[in-house]
């Protein structure tokens, strides 16, 4: 069952990913934990290696139509690691709550934004 749980996940984060450039955190993290029984580190961890290969695969394919902004990518893509190394090493002294909590309130930031800024340009 656990295999077909997975392929799910992949299925739906791959969608997710190529329509509105999510998967990583907003799927993957959360599906994880949830449908295939990882802890909160586990699904963190896993979803970080998962998103290295969706992200090439849809900024390759993205590139191809013109939309990738090269320059900002990599300065970001540069610097990320940085935050990265502190990001993990607080997860991994943290409680699994803390960081379930800490994730969920992000994600509700995060579709906030989102909603209010759809609203403005409506």
């Amino acid at each position: 069952m656990s295999e077909v749980a997975a392929a799910l996940v992949a299925l739906a984060g791959g969608l997710a990913g190529g329509l509105v450039g999510v998967g990583g955190g907003i799927l993957f993290v959360p599906a994880l934990t949830v449908f295939l029984g990882l802890t909160q580190v586990e699904g963190e961890s896993t979803s970080l290696l998962m998103i290295v290969i969706v992200a090439l695969v849809g900024a390759i394919r993205q590139n191809g139509y013109g939309n990738v902004r090269l320059r900002e990518a990599l300065i970001i893509g540069a610097l990320s690691p940085l935050g990265i190394l502190a990001g993990v090493a607080v997860a991994n002294h943290v409680s699994q709550r803390v960081l379930q909590l800490a994730f969920a309130a992000l994600a509700l930031f995060m579709a906030a934004q989102l909603v209010r800024r759809a609203r403005r340009t409506t």
